[in-house]
């Protein structure tokens, strides 16, 4: 019923072929738990990066703690637009050097990068001191940290001063990539004499 071998040469043979046929499937197995290694460990790689730029995305969070819009002379449209700023519980050290301001108003819609000297802004850009003393701030470092941001929509290419009933947005994106969105809206009736108002 089974075929007898009964030469020693063909044993020797039929050994040899085992041999390799094992050797080959261990040197498959190598290569491919290789490959199934360095996947695993540039996907865990990804995926911590992914994490960790996520969650400063979504606890980053700036909060807006007063905001007003100011002229230099009573009667005339308000061409500063100032935001009083802050960091939320939780978030790491913001930096407004590398942040950008998306200004939106009924008129046109203007980026906005930072500059350090209040005293040159021109253009579309935007500066940040500290609130309490007016000294040159552009990160928040800690929660009791204000700093206020000013925009001059006179010297902004492509703004308009705002006026009685105007409305605005002012979308703030860190340098993680979290955005805040403040609405700005203008009070429909203002007094002649009045050279502040919120907004």
């Amino acid at each position: 019923m089974f075929e007898r071998i009964t030469a020693e040469d063909e044993r020797g043979q039929v050994g040899i072929g085992t041999l390799i046929v094992f050797i080959a499937m261990v040197l498959v197995a190598a290569i491919a738990a290789g490959v199934l290694i360095n996947t695993a460990g540039s996907l865990q790689s990804q995926a911590s990066d992914t994490g960790s730029e996520t969650q400063q995305a979504v606890a980053n969070q700036i909060e807006v703690v007063h905001a007003y819009a100011e002229t230099g002379t009573p009667g005339d449209p308000y061409q500063d637009l100032n935001l009083v700023i802050k960091k939320s519980a939780g978030s790491d050290v913001i930096d407004m050097e590398s942040a950008t301001i998306q200004y939106t108003s009924e008129v046109d819609s203007v980026t906005l990068a930072h500059q350090a000297n209040p005293d040159s802004v021109a253009g579309e850009e935007f500066d940040t001191v500290n609130a309490t003393d007016g000294t040159v701030q552009s990160s928040l470092t800690s929660t009791e940290d204000r700093l206020e941001l000013s925009i001059d929509l006179d010297a902004t290419a492509g703004t308009d001063p705002l006026s009685p009933g105007d409305s605005a947005t002012v979308a703030i994106v860190d340098q993680s990539g979290a955005t805040f969105t403040y609405g700005v809206t203008m009070p429909q009736t203002v007094s002649d004499n009045q050279t502040v108002v919120n907004v």
